[in-house]
């Protein structure tokens, strides 16, 4: 039988939680049945570890800003040692497990804007089977990392944090009705991930108009793995960024791959598309693409290691085929569905 767990900020019962840590340690770390943890509205100021599997954790509200996870650690921070705290200790929620759920929560990165405090993680996503859905992630750089960490650091102690030293496990990632924010890199990492249904919208970072505002991605998909990130009937947004200043991404690794299909394009986004990162010899091995079934869209000032995809070819990157794997993942979440 299914097991649920309550929190709540109002406790009045010995068999609810006051702490979403508190309840996630409550499970054994070697769980192998289903756990929910349903949170009760309110705002929790917390720096969650989520590293049990098989766990799906809910907020109770009626919206899913009813119930906030928030926490305000960033990457300039200067530690007691002297060291920045680094992107990776920036994180809010953290998941280091397979076969987790999140849904109707708020997730955010509260420290402030990215020029001055630098990337600041809202969710630190590292695990296999992973649901995001219908969650607010909010921050302003790198504010969701889909792990896992690329092979090595570009330079020392770049990666400090929970997973620097941590076998890098590919792993799936599906976000559903989700509203995203940032500005620079804000979505960014090696996982596989398909994103459908989204809200995404970048946020000014410099009051200049002339200056590029930043980038929605950065993947750095391993060598190997055949997808990296695919939106899918998304909205990319901005009401603050110009016209023009705001590419839809640039490679971390060489390897990225990115696509978007039938995504609405505000006017923020660049008539190139993506940027390559000064990096030349990336423009041979990055997989970036561009579908909409509306032929008046011809992206022909795209860059041109950017591919415009026909319907033929867009077929290959279905829901069910970029999510499936070896255990055919997706497939077998429809069929549970379904009952």
């Amino acid at each position: 039988m299914d097991k649920t767990i309550y929190v709540s900020k109002n406790k009045n019962d010995s068999n609810v939680f006051s702490s979403i840590n508190d309840a996630v340690n409550s499970i054994p770390k070697d769980n192998q049945t289903p756990v929910t943890i349903v949170i009760a509205p309110g705002i929790y100021r917390e720096k969650v570890t989520i590293d049990r599997p098989f766990l799906s954790i809910e907020g109770s509200g009626e919206s899913n800003k009813d119930t906030v996870i928030t926490y305000d650690d960033y990457a300039n921070f200067i530690m007691e040692d002297g060291m920045k705290r680094g992107t990776f200790r920036s994180y809010t929620a953290f998941i280091d497990a397979h076969d987790v759920t999140l849904k109707n929560l708020t997730i955010e990165n509260a420290s402030g804007d990215s020029v001055t405090h630098g990337q600041a993680i809202a969710l630190y996503a590292d695990g296999d089977r992973l649901v995001i859905d219908s969650c607010n992630i909010i921050g302003h750089q790198d504010t969701l990392f889909t792990g896992p960490l690329p092979p090595k650091e570009a330079v020392k102690d770049g990666f400090i944090g929970p997973k620097q030293f941590a076998p890098r496990i590919h792993g799936r990632q599906y976000y559903k009705d989700c509203y995203i924010c940032g500005d620079v890199d804000f979505i960014f990492g090696g996982a596989t991930a398909y994103f459908e249904n989204c809200t995404i919208e970048s946020l000014r970072r410099f009051s200049e108009d002339d200056r590029i505002q930043g980038y929605v991605t950065a993947a750095s998909t391993p060598e190997e793995e055949e997808y990296g990130y695919v939106f899918s009937e998304c909205r990319i947004i901005s009401g603050e960024c110009p016209q023009g200043s705001v590419y839809l991404g640039r490679p971390w690794r060489n390897y990225a791959k990115t696509i978007f299909i039938n995504c609405d394009l505000g006017a923020h986004i660049r008539p190139e598309l993506f940027h390559d990162w000064n990096k030349e010899d990336a423009r041979e091995t990055i997989f970036y693409g561009i579908y909409r079934d509306d032929v008046n869209e011809d992206f022909s000032k795209r860059a041109d290691f950017v591919r415009k995809l026909d319907k033929e070819q867009v077929l290959a990157f279905s829901k069910e085929k970029v999510l499936a794997g070896k255990d055919g993942w997706q497939c077998r979440m429809s069929e549970d569905k379904n009952g």
